[in-house]
This record gives structure tokens, sequence and C-alpha cells, in this order.
């Protein structure tokens, strides 16, 4: 047997400063179809257009023969890049392809932050940001853009030698609130953006969602000279294809090329045709049309259920668009501690501390509502609101 090793003396300063996506570590303890999960943001299994796959598949083999299946550019194929140019209206050197809009939040994060350096979230802010900021080892802080203090608080980070390098959030139906910035709150972030001299990080997965409202002005539209927008295709098209974009000004551009040559040469070459073609056809639009009405009759059953069931003290967001909700409990409420014997029970969440940079906001949940067959939410529901009740009790 071969001799074992401690390999705790062997790993990088940057090991220390992972951490484990508390999602990921519930899908490791059980199995989805098993329980009633709220909790992971996976889209409906439905909206994935199986049959156009099946034809584009065979369309791009035809087309391209082995070309689908070489090595390809690092910037991606010129064909997906073209038909998100048009689509977006951009040119189309402000336009890279990466590997699921994941790794566009890392990739700006280890071109644009050296240790120490500040990053600036909402709070809450999405889970995997967080991940990727501390394993780079950033100064985190979170700021609410509209408070009366914001430009002293700036101001003192800046003073007390704080360099902030980029404000990461997303602006349309967040991950995990639900909630859209309005027009003023993106034009205010503009405005401090110039003034104290950082970047945007706009992360935009759900846009293309929304089930009711107007849509909002993108803020790379208000300020394309300092905003990076990420897309991506996982909840518009399928999450297995792994495939997002970047818009951004072709000089930052470069330098997310460069970096991304050193962790993948390109993203997958066969995907992108795929995706061009399922774009390019209109077969993107036809899907959403019957996705955003799938997701607006889950929303709004969600909704339904808890006002039928939640017990008193129990507020949400009515998001107009995306994939989540999020609930805010009584103070004193500890939904961490909480987790184990709702799952136990069968239903599946996500504490909402995880969201937050400080670890603050431990009465609060976020539910996912475009994963779980709408027939058996009522149940998810019904027990969950039943196990808070008991708890609430005994605040």
């Amino acid at each position: 047997m071969a001799e074992s090793i401690d390999y705790s003396g062997r790993f990088s300063a940057d090991v220390g400063n992972f951490f484990r996506s508390p999602v990921r570590e519930i899908f490791k303890r059980v199995k989805l179809d098993e329980i009633y999960s709220f909790a992971g943001g996976y889209p409906h299994s439905s909206t994935f257009p199986m049959e156009d796959i099946r034809e584009l598949s065979s369309l791009v083999i035809d087309r391209y023969g082995a070309k689908a299946f070489q090595y390809g550019a690092t910037q991606g194929v010129p064909e997906l890049r073209e038909a998100l140019a048009a689509r977006y209206s951009v040119p189309v050197d402000r336009v890279q392809i990466s590997t699921s809009s994941q790794q566009g939040i890392d990739v700006c994060t280890r071109v644009l932050v050296d240790p120490g350096d500040v990053v600036l979230c909402s709070a809450p802010t999405y889970l995997g940001a967080l991940q990727s900021f501390r394993s780079y080892r950033a100064d985190v802080r979170s700021l609410d853009f509209n408070a009366p203090d914001v430009e002293q608080r700036l101001e003192a980070i800046v003073s007390g030698g704080g360099r902030i390098k980029f404000c990461y959030l997303i602006p349309d139906f967040q991950n995990p609130s639900g909630e859209t910035m309005d027009l003023d709150s993106r034009r205010r972030l503009v405005d401090l953006a110039r003034r104290f001299d950082f970047l945007i990080v706009e992360d935009s997965p759900y846009r293309e969602l929304r089930y009711e409202g107007e849509s909002v002005p993108t803020i790379y539209g208000l300020a394309p000279e300092r905003t990076i927008h990420l897309g991506s295709f996982s909840k518009i098209f399928a999450p297995g294809f792994r495939l997002g974009w970047i818009i951004a000004d072709p000089a930052l551009l470069d330098s997310i090329y460069v970096c991304k040559q050193s962790l993948d040469l390109c993203p997958p070459v066969f995907d992108q045709y795929l995706a061009a073609e399922f774009l390019s056809s209109g077969r993107l639009d036809a899907n959403l049309v019957r996705s955003k009405e799938l997701y607006r009759s889950k929303r709004d059953h969600l909704l339904s259920l808890l006002e039928r069931y939640m017990p008193e003290g129990v507020s949400w967001t009515r998001p107009e668009g995306g994939l989540f909700l999020f609930l805010t409990l009584p103070e004193g409420f500890d939904s961490v501690a909480f987790y184990d014997r709702a799952l136990d029970a069968g239903v599946a969440y996500v504490a909402g501390s995880f969201f937050y940079a400080d670890g603050s906001g431990r009465n609060t949940m976020r539910l996912n509502f475009s994963f779980l067959a709408t027939e058996r939410m009522e149940e998810g529901i019904r027990i969950l609101s039943k196990l808070l009740g008991e708890e609430l009790e005994r605040l």
C-alpha cells in the first residue's frame, strides 16, 4: 500500500481563501428528485430546446465538419461573436466568449485585482462572485449605493489607503434577492464610479427573463467606457453548454483574452457554433417566449403559496423576472442553524447569510422557483412553513 502523504504544507496561500458553495454541498448530500428543492438555481429541463439541439447539431456538423471539433480562437468563433454583437448592438471587437459567465467573473477578478484591493458589492450578492473575489484575496466591501452616506463611505475607503478596483452587481432580477435596480440607482452608481474612478462589472444572466414591467437600460449602455457586461446562455439555452460572453472596451478585453489563454485556450467550439445557429435563426427568441411563460406561472404559484402558508412575520421579495425570491424572517431566526431540520423533513433552501460578504443576514433565505415541478411546490412550502412557524414560536 502506498505511503500516505500530508499535503497540508504543499498548498498555495490562495487555497486558504477558497470556501465551499453551500448549494453544491447540498447536492452532495441528497438526490434532487427525492426532496423538495428550492435551493439551486437550476433552470427547468423543459426549457431546454431538445428538438432544436438535435436539428442544429446535424446542421453544425454538415456546415462546419471537423472544424467544429478543432481548437478555436480564444476570443470565440466569429459566428457567435457576430450574432451577439448584432443582438446587443455593440461592435464585434467588444465581444469575448467565455466558458460560462462564472468564468467571466473570475477572469475579471484575476485581471483586475491584487491581494488587498477593494471590490464593492451589494448586500446580499451572488455567492459565486464572493467565492471568486476571496480566492484572489480581495477586500470585499458591501455598500448600499442609495444610502445617504455612500459618498462618505467611499471617501473613507480611499483615504484609508484602499484601492477600489470595481463594483460587482446583478442589476436585473438579482441573485439572491430577485430585485431590479431602477434607472436612477444605475445612474447614481455610474456617477459614483466616475467620481471615485472604479470600474463596474455588470453580471446579467437573468436579464432576458423578464415576466412583467418595463425593461431598464443596462449599466453598460450608460457607461460603456467603465463597464464590463457579462452574459450567459445557461438560463436562456442550456447550462450544460457552459457558454457566456463578456462585452467591454477592447483595451480591457485584450488582457482578458491573454488571461484566458492560460485558463482554457478557447471556449468549446462545437457548443459555440450550436449557440450561434440557435441565436441567429430566431430559435432563441421563440424558446424565450415559452420559458418566460413557464417561469412566470411558477413564480406566481410560489408567491400564492407563500401568501397561503407562511407564518406571520415572514416577508419576501416579488421579482419581476429571474429565478429567485428572498425571504426575510424575524430577527433572532437563524436560517443556517435551521437548515438541517428543514432538509431532514425533505425541503432544501439556501441560507441567506452565504450571500453577504460579512456573513450577516442569518434571518434570510433564498428560494428558487424555476427547478421544482409546479405540482410539488405546495407540499414543499407547506412543510417549510409549518417548520418555520414552530421555530418562530420558540423565539
